[in-house]
Parts: C-alpha cells; sequence; structure tokens
C-alpha cells in the first residue's frame, strides 16, 4: 500500500497507527507494538495528516503532544474504530476461531506455578493463537504497553479498568526448624522476639495477624534482617533459618509437609490476599481475549486448593 494522499489509501490503518502513537507515546513504541519500522509509523502518521489537511501531533527532540485537531481527532478515531470492530464482530459472529498474539502480564510465583495448566490448555485449544506471557509483579499500563490483561495479586483501585476477583490466598507465619529448635508451645506474642524477613510488596516494619478463632487483631513491629520482592527468595531465606516470614500457604505446602519448614501458631494468619482478573473497559474485545478470560474464569475453585496446608508437619512446636 502507498501511503500516501491519494484516494486509495487504508485510512482505517492510518487511523488504527495514529491511536497507537497516542497510546504508545512515541513512533517508536508504536512501530515495535505495531512489528513495523518506525520510518513506516512516520509515514502512516505524514499520510494522516495529508489526507485531513491537519497537523495532528507537535513533535520535538524529547517531546510529543497532541495539537488541539489531534485531541479531536484521536477521539473520532477511538470511536470509529471500535464501531469498526463492533461491525466485524458481529458480520463475522462472536464464535471466530481466536487468532494473534495475547499479551499477558502475570505475577512471578502465579505465573511460574498455577497458571501454566490453564494456559497450556488454553494454546492447546486455539493454536492459532501466540501468548507473550510477561512475569511481573506489578500494575501494568495496559495502553502504554499493550497489553491485553493482567492477574493481579492485591487490592485493584483503578476505575479504568475491569476487575473480577478470582480467589484469596491464605498467608500464614512460617520459619525453618533449626530456627525455633528448643522452643515449644509458641505464643503469638513470642514471634516479637525472633529475627524476621520482609516480603516488601505486602509487609515491610509492620506485622498484623487474625485469629481465626475469634477475629481478634495482633500487631507488632519489625526490623527484617532482609527484605524481597521475591516470594520464592523469601521461602528460601526461611528455610535457610535467616528469620521467620509470612508467605502463602499454597508455596509452602510441601515444605511443610516434608518438615522442611514449620506452621508457627496456626490460628493466626495475615490477612489474605485477593487474586484479579485485570483488563481494561472496552466496547470490543478479540476473540483471543474473551476466550482466555472464559479460561482464567474457569480457575476459580483453585483458590479452594490454595490454603494453608493440613496435617503434616503444621505445628508452633518442636
Amino acid at each position: 500500500m502507498k501511503e500516501s494522499g491519494n484516494p486509495g489509501v487504508d485510512r482505517i490503518e492510518l487511523m488504527q497507527t495514529f491511536v497507537r502513537i497516542v497510546e504508545a507515546g512515541s513512533l517508536s513504541a508504536a512501530a515495535e507494538q505495531l512489528k513495523t519500522s518506525q520510518p513506516t509509523v512516520s509515514r502512516r502518521l505524514q499520510a494522516l495528516e495529508r489526507s485531513l489537511s491537519l497537523r495532528l501531533l507537535q513533535r520535538s527532540t524529547h517531546v510529543m503532544k497532541l495539537t488541539e485537531d489531534g485531541e479531536r481527532c484521536y477521539a473520532h478515531a477511538k470511536d470509529l474504530l471500535d464501531n469498526w470492530k463492533v461491525m466485524e464482530a458481529d458480520l463475522r459472529g462472536t464464535q471466530d476461531e481466536p487468532e494473534g498474539t495475547l499479551r499477558v502480564l502475570v505475577p512471578h510465583a502465579f505465573g511460574q506455578e498455577h497458571l501454566i495448566k490453564p494456559l497450556a490448555e488454553y494454546l492447546e485449544r486455539y493454536p492459532r493463537v501466540a501468548v507473550e506471557w510477561m512475569l511481573h509483579d506489578r500494575h501494568p499500563d495496559f495502553i502504554a504497553e499493550g497489553i491485553d490483561c493482567a492477574i493481579q495479586v492485591g487490592v485493584v483501585d483503578n476505575p479504568s479498568v475491569v476487575a473480577i476477583k478470582l480467589f484469596d490466598v491464605p498467608r500464614i507465619v512460617v520459619a525453618s526448624p533449626q530456627l525455633v529448635s528448643g522452643k515449644s508451645s509458641l505464643t503469638v506474642d513470642d514471634l516479637h522476639n525472633f529475627p524476621w524477613l520482609a516480603f516488601r510488596t505486602f509487609y515491610r516494619e509492620e506485622v498484623v495477624l487474625t485469629r481465626q478463632s475469634d477475629s481478634a487483631e495482633h500487631a507488632f513491629s519489625i526490623k527484617p534482617r532482609m527484605s524481597t520482592d521475591s516470594l520464592y527468595a523469601l521461602r528460601t531465606a526461611v528455610a535457610s533459618g535467616l528469620g521467620v516470614g509470612i508467605i502463602s500457604g499454597w508455596l509452602v505446602a510441601d515444605d511443610i509437609a516434608q518438615g522442611r519448614l514449620l506452621h508457627l501458631v496456626p490460628d493466626w494468619r495475615a490477612p489474605p490476599l485477593p487474586v484479579y482478573l485485570v483488563y481494561p473497559h472496552a466496547r470490543y474485545y478479540p476473540a483471543r481475549l474473551r476466550f482466555f478470560l472464559d479460561t482464567i474464569r474457569a480457575i476459580q475453585p483453585l483458590g479452594q486448593v490454595l490454603g494453608v496446608p493440613k496435617n503434616g508437619k503444621d505445628k508452633s512446636k518442636k
């Protein structure tokens, strides 16, 4: 296609490119997301500006800013493209075979453990889809990063996204057998005297525990010997005897069953962590995303097996 001001130019594609430039924040980022070159993106922008006889963007070495005409064009282009997608979906039917690339942001721990099985089932069911499986414990910028959806641990406070709660993850206090050697019948007050390790994402300088039998709360300050943003690093550090830590029950179930870790004060737990399926609001969702959302929603029973391990060496005594 010749990207110029001639009548044969694909103006839908030009609008798509313009919207991607605005949302990605730069021509180079838009080119990367569109799997094309920066010169191609630049030519498409120029062709759109020529076809409209308008200047849409003001560009300098470090800054790109929409003109007043560009802001109006962006709003109209978004509506036009959304309506186009709705029309395509309606004419083709909602049962189209999913295809293309799906970009998903997932937490490190869940993304490597429990979510691989449903991902594999999804890919087996829809062979024309490829998935970029990105492991990050952070909140995504869906538009700028071109991310389709995310699995997020913790509270979702962004009103611009859809957040579907999948389940809660119980968290428990654990330590290595050597750290508590010689100490029996531990109480929650005894926890103050141990060295502590912190999981910076959810607790740093204070521990808050709730008793399951009557919902009583117990809080105390800690001075962590080590802080980390990795759940796996925390588990390894606790198992090595460096200190006590609060860890998701599902991650340490085998360690407790095999005696590598002890579950301290079993009637006390840290607040559970909610897990959400998150994606941006839109009038239209491609088939690859719709079917992936269905796949993830179907794993809700997984929450029932992510609890506190039972039996084994689930004790506070030696």
